[in-house]
């Protein structure tokens, strides 16, 4: 299976990003790609909620996600959007962060809500709520493909490694992690995280990325780190991105997960243990 990790430099406008995806998507097609993939937030990244409220959609008329599904439907390809902000019909009226795995007739294999919510003091001057802003899942998701099965997670999701092992000892054999990874976290933690996950469950680890700045109609705009990677269930960084943004390639042979974990079979090791 030949893979493509998209990476994106989007705005806070859904309209004009989404030329550019498809733009991407589609060299990525042309290089041999069956199963490609996009960033956190494919749609858009702004700060200002009411901005998100005003450019955002449900799902059900979300003209990103129809597009992307009849691009992966007229190229035959399996399409991992890593995630789309979203309207939801929640009493507290909170968006979804949602990642989708769409199949090659351009039906919705699987949804996946990104669980844990970036509530973190980056520094002084970077604050973020995410859960202020949008709700979390609840679920954890393994799909089924003909190519491998697959565990989605997103971004933060990544420091929190007993979703990644419940989604290993549920069959994953690929583990997607779409990121917009703040640039001060992601030079010190990325790259370590990712490999950390992929040692830990014996899985491919794929992980498109937003870089760069991203400008804001209403606001100071954000930095994301870039470096989409990917990573072997040994721990190797087979591919990296590195700050521009563009398409990157990694031929995937699944095989290595079983040699991987027949080498240290820690999934079937869990003892139960008392304290603290």
């Amino acid at each position: 299976m030949r893979a493509a990790l998209v990476q994106l430099t989007v705005s806070d406008d859904p309209a004009a990003n989404l030329p550019v995806t498809l733009g991407h998507v589609r060299d990525a097609v042309a290089q041999g790609a069956g199963f490609v993939l996009t960033p956190e937030l494919t749609n858009g990244l702004s700060s200002s909620r009411a901005h998100q409220r005003s450019v955002f959609r449900h799902e059900e008329d979300d003209p990103t996600l129809a597009a992307l599904r009849a691009e992966a439907k007229a190229a035959g390809i399996w399409l991992l959007i890593g995630s789309l902000g979203l309207l939801t019909h929640d009493a507290d009226g909170r968006f979804a962060n949602r990642s989708f795995l769409i199949a090659p007739d351009g039906g919705i294999a699987a949804r996946y809500d990104k669980i844990h919510m970036f509530d973190v003091n980056v520094s002084a001057t970077e604050v973020y709520r995410e859960s202020e802003g949008y709700r979390p899942g609840a679920r954890a998701v393994v799909a089924d493909t003909p190519f491998a099965r697959v565990g989605m997670t997103v971004c933060y999701d990544v420091r929190f490694p007993a979703l990644y092992r419940r989604l290993a000892q549920g069959g994953a054999q690929i583990i997607t992690v779409p990121a917009a990874f703040n640039h001060i976290t992601g030079a010190a933690h990325w790259e370590t995280l990712l490999r950390a996950r992929a040692i830990e469950t014996g899985c491919f680890i794929l992980a498109p990325a937003q870089t760069g700045f991203h400008p804001e109609t209403n606001g100071k705009g954000r930095r994301t780190h870039g470096h989409s990677l990917a990573i072997a269930p040994w721990g190797e960084v087979l591919a990296d991105a590195g700050t521009e943004p563009g398409v990157t390639l990694v031929d995937l042979d699944l095989a290595e997960v079983d040699r991987a974990r027949s080498r240290v079979p820690s999934l079937s090791h869990d003892r139960g243990f008392d304290g603290p």
